[in-house]
């Protein structure tokens, strides 16, 4: 008997559920067999909207998703399942190729938790998808045993709210990139016109008023919690130029950054008085 079946059945626990996501066909053979032999249960999935789909029906213990695919590819599908409070929770390892190291943090920054490099190797497979198994079953034990092992209430998702929220998510982490409403779109897996729509009907601004609000609540930060320069914070809240960042800090704040900067201090040092 394996390791992983004897485990099932000494802690009297189900078989995890594995879902792959992957568009080739040989990968996928090759985990499935790989998984199953270890007696998890396998469904798989063929791009990322389709995985996403199948793991708001299933919700799987694990995913195992590749990030290079058609229609979809695994870092759109990321961030709608990690903006989805139904999906949230579920453990994903990303699958890429070797020598790759830029998309293996992108898809950690993104909440992934680890990665497989292609070709595979049957035994980091399994210690992987052992570890995260293993990690994501004691959360949800100290979960419990703090709320009392009440009966989980059901989650209903908004597919424009989780769209939206991912989105969001994606313009704050990179508000010093000068992000298209196309490079928008095609990260939380949809098109143009589509989230130009959600996002105003969702929130009541365009997707380019969001990111202007966003940087100028991002300057603000900085300016009262640093001792960044002006240059500084302009680069760092995408507007490259001190002085076009000046000027839509003045148009929106009423003052100069150096003036709201002056400002928060005396703030501060008033409230330490």
């Amino acid at each position: 008997m394996s390791s992983a079946i004897a485990s099932f059945a000494t802690h009297g626990q189900p078989r995890p559920r594995i879902l792959i996501v992957d568009d080739s066909r040989d990968d996928q053979r090759i985990l499935t067999e790989l998984l199953r032999r270890q007696q998890y249960h396998v469904a798989v999935a063929f791009d990322g909207r389709q995985g996403y789909q199948q793991a708001l029906a299933t919700v799987p213990d694990l995913i195992l998703l590749d990030v290079r695919m058609p229609m979809m590819d695994g870092f759109a599908a990321c961030r709608l399942l990690k903006a989805n409070r139904a999906t949230e929770q579920i453990p994903v390892i990303f699958l890429t190729a070797l020598g790759e190291p830029d998309e293996r943090v992108a898809g950690l920054v993104l909440g992934g938790v680890d990665y497989v490099s292609k070709p595979y190797n049957p035994a980091e497979v399994f210690a992987r998808v052992r570890i995260h198994l293993g990690l994501a079953r004691q959360g949800r034990d100290a979960e419990g045993a703090a709320a009392g092992d009440p009966a989980p209430p059901p989650v209903h998702h908004n597919p424009d709210e989780v769209m939206v929220t991912a989105a969001m998510r994606l313009i704050g982490d990179n508000l010093d990139a000068q992000l298209t409403l196309a490079d928008i779109a095609r990260r939380v897996g949809t098109y143009e016109k589509r989230l130009s729509h959600v996002f105003r009907q969702q929130t009541g601004m365009t997707v380019f008023a969001y990111i202007g609000e966003e940087r100028i609540a991002r300057g603000r930060q900085l300016l009262a919690a640093t001792d960044m320069s002006v240059l500084e914070i302009a680069d760092r809240t995408g507007f490259h130029n001190p002085g076009n960042f000046s000027t839509a800090f003045r148009e929106r704040m009423g003052m100069t950054p150096s003036a709201y900067r002056q400002a928060m201090q005396a703030d501060a040092g008033g409230a330490g008085c």
